[in-house]
């Protein structure tokens, strides 16, 4: 299933690069694409592993960047 989510605060490109290789690692996502001017994470992920990859983006967001907001 497809899945935006909005990542807020981000301070620069190189550390949503990390996010999103950060969640490109996760169980259950089989794609992420963070765009830093938009703030917008697309990803592909299976259905059934939606909130644990949810979690996961949180938890990765939190430790590249401390200040960003992740909104579901």
């Amino acid at each position: 299933m497809k899945k935006v989510v909005r990542i807020e605060g981000l301070d620069c490109a190189n550390c949503a690069a990390k996010i999103e290789r950060a969640v490109q690692a996760l169980d259950g996502v089989q794609a992420a694409n963070l765009s830093f001017l938009t703030g917008k994470l697309t990803l592909e992920v299976e259905e059934a592993k939606l909130a644990s990859v949810l979690e996961g983006v949180k938890s990765a967001a939190r430790r590249v960047e401390p200040d960003a907001v992740v909104k579901a």
